[in-house]
């Protein structure tokens, strides 16, 4: 059941919202923009310009000392010694099962400094997490997440538009590369990173300054956006939403992302024992993507059917605006992943039709 309106948090940016007439829903215990103009709009605005999301309400950690590498080395299954300054690292922390505690992005910034985007609603637990495996005294850990806002500004027409108004040369940065600049005279956070499948970057930066950097771009054309189009774009993508495609009983491993395990350059960290038992041993399930045969949406929690018998049970699903057909993500027996294989979704008491394809749905071009 989701909370009253009136028993939520709110972002630096709600305000603006209301001004824009925006549909607000109740979101990991925050108030927030499920849609502006239309999710359809707001999506196709994102594949073929540019949309902006306010996401202030995503975790937001700095981590400080000689001791910070070697440390959160123990909490993830990616080799983070890896990275040079300027670059970040998607991946999972683990608990002893092997399940993911949460997906996030470590972004290393040099001289021992380190940024953290977590989830909105796992903030608390990751928190509590580290703050209980690392030692603390060695690491100065601070939690900005009420300090600083974030906006994601995605879609091909990304670097045009915030370049107009940022003291660095974005278009050298690579995915995943981030950089330290000035917007509108307030110091910024700039990472080319994001959840849509598309270009685009992600800006930490204070309130007073994420309200006039909304208003510069709202002004210059970029479309507003809500967690809609947020949805159905990441879905194209067939990037997972925590809480739902994985959590912390599946492991990255039957999630399709084993790509962030590196268990050949890594010594010993939490879960690793599962992982290689897995890895050894082939994992039971795997996250697939589905295509209906038809218009029918596959739901979050609908079953999964092989031969009539329940096999699995799909994750993630909606009416793709790109693709244009209906597509999910779900998890079924391994035997059942292979591109092409024939399964049913149970949909309101009856069967459809489905096949298993490669992921991602939509891949951008340039």
């Amino acid at each position: 059941m989701s909370q009253p309106l009136n028993s939520l948090r709110r972002t630096p940016l709600y305000e603006l919202a209301i001004e824009l007439n925006a549909r607000m829903t109740g979101f990991s215990g925050w108030e927030m923009p499920v849609q502006f103009g239309g999710i359809t709009q707001e999506h196709h605005a994102v594949r073929s310009d540019a949309g902006m999301f306010d996401i202030s309400h995503m975790g937001k950690f700095t981590l400080v000392g000689k001791e910070v590498l070697p440390q959160i080395q123990r909490l993830v299954p990616s080799d983070l010694s890896r990275l040079q300054p300027g670059q970040a690292q998607y991946t999972v922390l683990m608990n002893s099962q092997g399940g993911m505690i949460d997906d996030l992005i470590f972004y290393f910034q040099g001289d021992d400094r380190w940024v953290v985007i977590v989830n909105a609603a796992t903030t608390q637990k990751d928190r509590d997490w580290m703050l209980a495996n690392l030692d603390m005294s060695a690491i100065e850990f601070t939690d900005l997440s009420d300090a600083q806002a974030l906006i994601a500004v995605q879609g091909k027409k990304a670097v045009e538009h915030l370049s107009e108004i940022v003291d660095r040369d974005l278009s050298g940065i690579k995915p995943f590369g981030h950089l330290e600049a000035t917007i509108l005279g307030h110091a910024a956070f700039i990472a080319r990173t994001g959840y849509t499948g598309e270009d685009g970057f992600e800006v930490m930066l204070d309130p007073a300054g994420a309200i006039e950097l909304w208003r510069s771009l709202l002004k210059s054309g970029v479309t507003p956006c809500g967690l809609g189009a947020r949805d159905t774009l990441r879905l194209e993508a067939a990037m997972a939403l925590y809480g739902q495609d994985i959590n912390d009983s599946t492991t990255p491993l039957e999630a399709g992302l084993g790509w962030l395990v590196h268990l050949d350059t890594k010594g010993d960290f939490i879960g690793r024992s599962m992982l290689e038992a897995q890895k050894q041993n082939g994992v039971k399930k795997r996250l697939v993507g589905l295509q209906m045969q038809g218009r029918n949406i596959a739901r979050h929690d609908y079953p999964i059917f092989s031969d009539g018998a329940e096999v699995g049970i799909v994750t993630s699903g909606t009416l793709a605006p790109t693709v244009g057909q209906a597509i999910a993500l779900g998890y079924v027996p391994t035997e059942l992943s292979k591109p092409g294989q024939q399964v049913e979704i149970g949909i309101r008491g009856k069967n459809y039709s489905a096949i298993v394809v490669k992921r991602p749905f939509y891949r951008a071009t340039k």
